[in-house]
């Protein structure tokens, strides 16, 4: 059994009050797989890229044990690109640039041998492509988790809400709670989007932490405070890719797993965020992540007597 992974492999330049960066490999699939791979060596990716995408930036997933078998690669066409410039405050951003190139036309091609698949992430791509992806698949898998993004709330609801219907997880943040469902109280919020379809709902919340909602069960997942926050690009994806790693390496799905594989996300993005595009997920040892995950445990753990 596998975990696959769906979304945008591409090239990005950022810039921060930390600095700049050239073209940096990034995308959704690439920080989401990278995550995953510290608790699950089973990965596979779906995504495309251009010829400009080289050997050595291939190697990065393979180095980590991710399949790249469904990554197909465009003869004569580039890979999508985008360039941000964020505001002192590292919670906005400009989109200087987006270059869709071979995303334009993205068929997500599925090999047999990603049809053992048990646990999919939808990462942020259209609706009609996630939902291409799960009808391409021979058997429904366990979990399927999506993100998605308010984009596509603006231009294009119908299929959205078309394609939430098919999964169990559903992830966005707070704006895009209150979009979907048009109530500003979070939990009112909850309420309303777990009616169209997904059993579990996380809403995330940046620098605030993240929240999980299932049924009449809420569970409030912190935020670690950091000194330092250079880029905040991708942290959402490294969130979504290990809180379903987690989830695949312990292969039941319930609550309590789904509050672990919440604070296993948070503590990878947490990493994330200190370096600038994928740089600090690329070597962790198993002592730095179970470090950051006690980290996360003090941080909330208290005694009280009633």
């Amino acid at each position: 059994m596998s975990l696959i992974i769906i979304g945008t492999v591409a090239f990005d330049a950022i810039e921060t009050p930390f600095g700049k960066t050239d073209k940096i490999v990034g995308g959704a699939a690439t920080y989401a797989s990278l995550a995953a791979s510290y608790f699950y060596n089973k990965a596979k990716i779906v995504a495309v890229v251009g010829d400009d995408f080289q050997k050595a930036d291939i190697n990065t997933f393979t180095e980590h044990g991710i399949d790249t078998e469904g990554l197909q690669i465009k003869a004569g066409e580039k890979s999508f690109f985008w360039s941000g410039k964020y505001h002192n405050d590292m919670n906005s951003r400009d989109t200087l640039i987006t270059e869709l190139n071979v995303l334009e036309n993205f068929d997500p091609v599925i090999p047999e041998s990603y049809q053992d698949c048990e646990y999919l992430m939808l990462g942020n791509l259209t609706p009609q492509v996630q939902q291409t992806v799960i009808k391409r698949l021979k058997n429904r898998p366990k979990l399927i988790v999506m993100d998605t993004m308010n984009f596509w709330m603006d231009i294009m609801m119908d299929d959205l809400l078309e394609t939430i219907k098919l999964v169990d997880v559903l992830t966005i943040n707070d704006a895009e709670a209150r979009q979907l469902s048009g109530e500003y109280s979070l939990v009112k919020a909850a309420k309303k989007i777990l009616t169209m379809g997904p059993k579990y709902l996380i809403i995330k919340k940046g620098e605030h932490g993240a929240l999980l909602f299932h049924e009449d069960q809420i569970f409030s997942a912190p935020a670690l405070p950091l000194a330092e926050v250079f880029d905040p690009t991708g942290a959402g994806d490294t969130f979504a890719g290990g809180f379903i790693g987690y989830l695949a390496k312990v292969g039941t799905i319930n609550f309590n797993n789904m509050k672990n594989a919440i604070i296993y996300g948070s503590a990878l993005a947490s990493f994330c965020v200190e370096k600038f595009g994928t740089e600090k997920l690329l070597n962790l040892t198993e002592e730095e992540v179970a470090g950051r995950i006690q980290q996360f445990v003090k941080l909330s753990a208290f005694t009280i007597e009633l």
